[in-house]
């Protein structure tokens, strides 16, 4: 039995895998001020309330980074790369095959790039859909927070599907614009997949993703995990 964690700046993803498989997965909110003691108490509830026994989790961590060379790092500092990128690129390659794009939407949208020699060669970051929005609505005296859900039509007709509509699709557009710019340099035959806490939100709208994993960072860590132990 395996735990995995992956801590991002907005959310916390924790799993438990087998062998072969990730077994179930939680969504957690991540809060700066709660400490070490307070998320483990938390994960252990949630383990408790899925019958996992905590007793088997009883290992010292391991902690991903450049470090374990988990795929080929094909950047001017290969140091630099974090582990979200490493972790997502593994699950990407070894689930779809390379080359592949990965659009991680979640604090910031962020797109990592593994070419057809299954080597990371860097990416592109933009702000995040959340980001963008707040920064709007505290530039803009006269407008307001709105749900982020899909517009019927791009054309809005009232304050709330303006906003909606500029936000959706006008991510919509850039990562269909990077995504393009992107399989120029890659091959036409590069594979998307998205994943992060907004990829189900822009996975039907943005039409160059082919696919939607919300668990891949877990699948990667549940990967190199396995890999370190042959």
């Amino acid at each position: 039995m395996l735990l995995v964690i992956d801590v991002g700046n907005t959310n916390t993803k924790v799993g438990v895998c087998d062998d072969a498989r990730l077994l179930v997965s939680w969504s957690l909110t991540t809060r700066r001020e709660q400490t070490a003691d307070e998320y483990g108490l938390f994960v252990e509830t949630l383990l408790r309330t899925r019958g996992v026994d905590t007793k088997y989790f009883g290992a010292t961590p391991i902690t991903v980074d450049a470090s374990l060379e988990a795929i080929p790092l094909a950047v001017d500092d290969p140091r630099s790369v974090g582990a979200d990128r490493i972790v997502a690129s593994v699950a990407a390659v070894a689930i779809y095959g390379a080359p592949i794009i990965v659009v991680d939407l979640g604090t910031a949208t962020r797109f990592d790039c593994v070419d057809g020699r299954g080597r990371f060669v860097g990416g592109a970051i933009a702000p995040g859909i959340g980001i963008a929005a707040d920064a709007l609505l505290t530039r803009a005296a006269r407008l307001y927070r709105v749900e982020l859900v899909r517009p019927e039509h791009a054309i809005g007709r009232d304050t709330v599907t303006n906003i909606q509509s500029g936000i959706v699709y006008g991510f919509a557009g850039l990562i269909d614009g990077i995504i393009g710019r992107m399989r120029r340099e890659l091959g036409s035959d590069v594979t998307v997949v998205a994943t992060g806490g907004l990829a189900s939100l822009m996975a039907d709208v943005a039409g160059s993703i082919q696919h939607l994993n919300a668990d891949l960072k877990l699948e990667g860590l549940r990967l190199i995990y396995q890999r370190l132990q042959k």
